[in-house]
């Protein structure tokens, strides 16, 4: 029931196909607590989007302040069930851009990854539903959550990380752009 606020993902390999697997097993363990923002139930979902420049050749990535690395932007979806909603609402928040059209019935990636224990959580897992978004309007501008905002070229994604989970990204639009153009 929880999976459908998610929407439909066809995964293109094994990797893909276990971590939807996984998602969906947590969502249905945990209901509507898998959306909150709980760590002690061992993750929660988090929403966030692979967001191309309008001409699609370059992807906007945040220099994330507390973690000190280039990503796609996102963030947690406190509570809220709709992750399309939550991933586009993050993209707007933390790019400054005034108009970003979202695929919002297609995941693009799932991504499921460990957060470290601090002082406030112990080590949990974020679940993180990944969409495809494009930039339409505005001039970006960094939030607090930022250190910095770049356009980076698809070409030149690997002067910015070699983290595989963004990196992948690149290749899953790639798919479903051809996808939906044919």
């Amino acid at each position: 029931m929880w999976i459908e606020g998610i929407g439909t993902f066809a995964p293109q390999d094994t990797r893909a196909r276990k971590a939807w697997a996984r998602v969906a097993a947590f969502v249905e363990r945990t209901g509507q607590a898998a959306f909150s923002r709980d760590p002690h139930i061992g993750g929660h979902v988090t929403g966030s989007v692979f967001l191309l420049s309008p001409d699609t050749s370059a992807a906007l990535l945040t220099h994330h302040v507390k973690l000190d690395r280039w990503l796609q932007p996102g963030g947690h979806c406190d509570g809220v069930t709709d992750v399309p909603f939550v991933a586009l609402k993050e993209a707007y928040e933390e790019s400054g851009l005034s108009r970003i059209r979202l695929i919002p019935d297609q995941v693009l990636d799932v991504d499921i990854h460990e957060i470290p224990a601090n002082a406030r959580e112990p080590a949990h897992l974020h679940y993180d539903i990944r969409y495809l978004a494009f930039a339409e309007v505005g001039e970006i501008a960094a939030s607090a959550e930022s250190n910095a905002l770049a356009w980076v070229p698809l070409t030149q994604l690997e002067d910015y990380t070699q983290a595989n989970s963004v990196l992948r990204l690149r290749a899953a639009a790639r798919t479903m752009l051809d996808r939906r153009t044919k």
